[in-house]
Formats: C-alpha cells, sequence, structure tokens
C-alpha cells in the first residue's frame, strides 16, 4: 500500500507515534513529524516493516527534511505513574507541542485521540502503515528508543537489551528471573509473564 501525502490538504498535518509502549523495561518514546509537501522516499514504510539498517538510513533524512520534528521520552516513573496508554498518549502531545511549527491537525497511530483539545487529533489504527507523516514519527521514535536501550545496555548487559530492546522475549525474561529486575524494569508489568511458573521447570 503506498503511503498517503495527507488526511486533510487544507490542514498542516503533524503525524505522531511512538515506540516501546509493549516493553517490560525502559522508556516509551514518542515523536511528532511534520513533512513537506511532496516528500517521498522509497524507503519510508512503518518502522516495524523496515529493517534496522533501513530505519537507521531513514532517521537523518527525516530529520533534515521535515519542516518540524521533536521526539520525547517518558521514563518508568511517568509510566507507573500514568499508566502506559495515558502515557504514550502524554508522550505524543509533548512531541507535538514543543514543534517548531503549530500544526493545525494531529495524526495519532491508534485508536485514541489526545487527551488535550488544544489542537484536533484523529486517531489512525495501523496509521504508520497509511501516512508519510506517522511512519516518519515511527522511525525516529523507534530509532531514538533502540539508540537509547543499546546504551542502557553497557550498564546492563545481561538482560541482553541489545537485541531484544526491553521487550518481553523468553530471553529477557529468564534474565529477569535470574537476575532480577532493575531500575529501568516497569513497575506493575508482569515481568515475568503468565507463565512464570514454567520458568521453574527443567
Amino acid at each position: 500500500m503506498q503511503l498517503l501525502d495527507h488526511f486533510d490538504e487544507t490542514k498542516l498535518e503533524a503525524g505522531c507515534d511512538e515506540a516501546g509502549r509493549g516493553c517490560l523495561a525502559g522508556p516509551v518514546v514518542c515523536a511528532s513529524v511534520i513533512l513537506p509537501k511532496g516528500f517521498s522516499h522509497e524507503l519510508l514504510n512503518d518502522s516495524k516493516q523496515l529493517s534496522e539498517k533501513s530505519r537507521n538510513l531513514l532517521r537523518p533524512i527525516i530529520e533534515k527534511e521535515a519542516l518540524a520534528y521533536s521526539v520525547q521520552f517518558l521514563h518508568t516513573d511517568e509510566i507507573s505513574e500514568l499508566n502506559i496508554l495515558k502515557a504514550s498518549l502524554t508522550g505524543m502531545y509533548r512531541a507535538a507541542m514543543d514543534l517548531k511549527i503549530r500544526p493545525e491537525l494531529l495524526l495519532i497511530d491508534g485508536n485514541k485521540a489526545l487527551l488535550s483539545n488544544e489542537i484536533p487529533s484523529v486517531p489512525i489504527i495501523k496509521g504508520d502503515g497509511k501516512y508519510k507523516n506517522i511512519a516518519a514519527a515511527s522511525v525516529l521514535a523507534k530509532t531514538y528508543r533502540d539508540e537509547y536501550m543499546e546504551n542502557l545496555h553497557l550498564e546492563f548487559p545481561h538482560y541482553g537489551w541489545k537485541v531484544n530492546k526491553g521487550y518481553p522475549t523468553k530471553a529477557h525474561r529468564l534474565a529477569i528471573l535470574t537476575h532480577g529486575a532493575c531500575i529501568h524494569h516497569r513497575p506493575g508489568f508482569n515481568l515475568l509473564g503468565k507463565g512464570q511458573l514454567s520458568l521453574f521447570e527443567e
């Protein structure tokens, strides 16, 4: 499916997306991007559909060509205080409000509009695979978060964050079982999973 340029061609739009919502550790990272009219790049797509190499190639292109962009981090304390859904929406709102150009409409990846009515927002399910500006935001959010988790890996190598980026892989959960949780794990999350007793079995 070819990505669309805009939702409403009469308005200046910003795409918003997050990365890390489903993780057991680390921040949720949110981005907002305003692309110039007619922007196109053959690699641009939902970040989940791209290789790490393609995402890393796209990031400086998006940052150079965008009319405006912002990336915001919400760490474990805020995630615990707000809950992960509100943290994601809050982060996207902060990213949008931090743009050097004020957008007239926000396109939000997902099924929830933002919590503030300061700028109108439209939720678009799987929007990162439909609109260029959301796809660009997804690339920035993902690459910034991956870079952050790779740096944390240097301090906490036993969790394998360089590879799993904090997502609930079996290896990550086994490392939590072996070493315990650290300050970057999210309080209240089911760190060992529903089948945690099976982790004790041979």
